[in-house]
């Protein structure tokens, strides 16, 4: 008896030892996390195929924001539009991706939604930055949004 208790115990410790840890990665993404990260390199100029704290361009930024956060994006705002699921600008909730269209159709620049009229993204101008949805340019040149849960 003491012995078969011994085997269902181990394995229960086995399977949940093994199970636990791809929970836990999942668990840890999360939109709050990102945006503290996204928050940390504000000021950091902006740099045409960017990908680091030396320079980011928007892509490059929001993709190494998740990345430290644990989560996967495609490296360009068009690639990045084609994930997640679509959710209508009065719905977005802090974290979902902003889409817009710049130098080209299509999703050409991308930043992540704060909450209260604010997204944060890396301008071409200002570097990483933090601008009001209701901005005149960028009002005028948003295409869509994305959930990522």
């Amino acid at each position: 008896m003491k012995k078969l208790l011994f085997v269902i115990l181990s394995t229960c410790f086995m399977i949940f030892g093994v199970i636990a840890p791809s929970q836990q990665a999942e668990a840890a993404y999360s939109a709050g996390v990102t945006i503290k990260e996204a928050k940390k390199h504000i000021g950091t100029p902006y740099k045409f195929g960017g990908t680091t704290p030396a320079g980011f361009d928007c892509s490059g930024f929001i993709q190494y924001a998740h990345k430290k956060t644990g989560y996967s994006l495609p490296r360009t705002a068009a690639e990045m539009y084609k994930k997640g699921k679509a959710v209508a600008k009065s719905k977005m909730e802090p974290g979902d991706l902003m889409f817009f269209t710049t130098y080209k159709k299509g999703a050409s620049h991308v930043g992540i939604y704060l909450g209260n009229n604010q997204f944060i993204h890396a301008s071409s101008s200002k570097g990483v930055t933090i601008d009001k949805t209701s901005n005149s340019y960028w009002n005028k040149r948003y295409i869509g949004s994305k959930t990522l849960d």
